[in-house]
């Protein structure tokens, strides 16, 4: 009978081959219970580990990195914690690193999968644009995580999750039309934008249109370009030059949450009401929209499934497993306080 390799231990296992190897050499990284598993299976088929196999295991890097921009989002924050324990039950340890707005992306992740040696990456939020063929130069697997992407250009040069935009656009316009609202505002993203707020403005256009109503364009005022883009400030400044312009709207959809907690003091600094005057949905599900006053009504992004995937993505790559390049989820309305049903 041919001797069982670390490959066949990890496919027995159920493991990647990186968390046989903790396993056998007593590395303190590795959930206790995994161990356990794992050196049952070894017991069983009285696997004898190959020394020399063992010894280059313990040389090589099991790191893979997080690239953020936009490290200081809250939005981001509680997929850190994610990936670095989901990383952690298979084995694997993960380092984050933050990409500041001047630095160029693909420059960076090639320092940064040299410097840390890095296994596999995760793009974690920002744009890809074309070309994308400098990403090629990149010597590991990669994964692109709620990355913002042209809406003609769905990344199909990578592996990547997220949530489909212009469709989640529209149902969030779709739940105001439901509960009776016919002028519906928006705060898209900056002018011209092809991305993340270009997609869904897309959905709110179409799902008006689906409705019979067509829509007007003094009720869609984008972001401010000279003011930082997605910030509770941007969401302030164009909520009050929409305010300034029009208050013949009934609700208002902020395409994110920390634009929604902006926009909400200049509504009431207009001396008008949420939800009674003006019904106020937001974007992304951020816990921190239940303490508002009142609790935010958002559409949620399923951060711990896609934080998840994107852990399943990069591992099955590492361990010359197929998997889909292209995966997107639907998100949850979280109904609170802060939208009023007038029909």
């Amino acid at each position: 009978m041919k001797a069982l390799t670390i490959k066949d231990i990890a496919r027995l296992s159920g493991v990647g081959i990186s968390t046989v190897s903790r396993a056998i050499n007593d590395d303190p990284r590795i959930n206790a219970k995994t161990k356990e598993h794992v050196l049952d299976v070894v017991k069983k088929y009285h696997y004898v580990p190959n020394d020399t196999a063992r010894a280059l295991q313990a040389t090589e890097s099991n790191t893979v990195g997080i690239l953020v921009r936009g490290m200081d989002n809250i939005f981001f924050q509680r997929m850190y914690h994610n990936f670095e324990d989901d990383f952690e039950s298979r084995g694997y340890d993960c380092v984050t690193h933050a990409v500041d707005s001047d630095e160029v992306l693909m420059d960076t992740a090639m320092r940064f999968e040299r410097e840390r040696r890095l296994k596999g990456l995760i793009f974690l939020g920002g744009k890809l644009s074309p070309p994308y063929e400098p990403y090629k130069n990149l010597l590991v697997p990669l994964v692109c995580c709620t990355v913002a992407h042209d809406m003609e250009d769905p990344l199909k040069e990578f592996y990547a999750v997220s949530v489909d935009d212009e469709k989640e656009g529209y149902r969030a316009t779709e739940y105001l039309l439901s509960k009776g609202h016919r002028r519906i505002a928006i705060i898209a993203g900056l002018p011209g934008d092809r991305t993340v707020g270009g997609q869904r403005l897309k959905g709110y256009r179409a799902a008006l249109k689906q409705h019979g109503i067509e829509p007007d364009e003094s009720l869609i005022q984008y972001m401010d370009p000279d003011i930082q883009e997605f910030s509770a400030e941007n969401g302030y400044q164009s909520a009050k030059a929409l305010l300034e312009r029009t208050r013949d709207f009934t609700a208002l959809f902020c395409i994110s949450d920390v634009i929604a907690f902006g926009a909400s003091r200049a509504i009431y600094e207009a001396g008008l009401s949420i939800p009674e005057d003006i019904s106020l949905l937001g974007f992304d599900g951020m816990w921190i929209g239940e303490y508002m006053k009142p609790a935010l009504t958002t559409v949620a992004q399923p951060l711990d499934i896609i934080t998840r995937k994107a852990v399943d993505m990069l591992i099955s790559q590492l361990e010359g497993e197929d998997s889909p390049r292209q995966v997107t989820y639907d998100t949850l309305l979280i109904e609170r306080d802060s939208v009023k049903d007038i029909s």
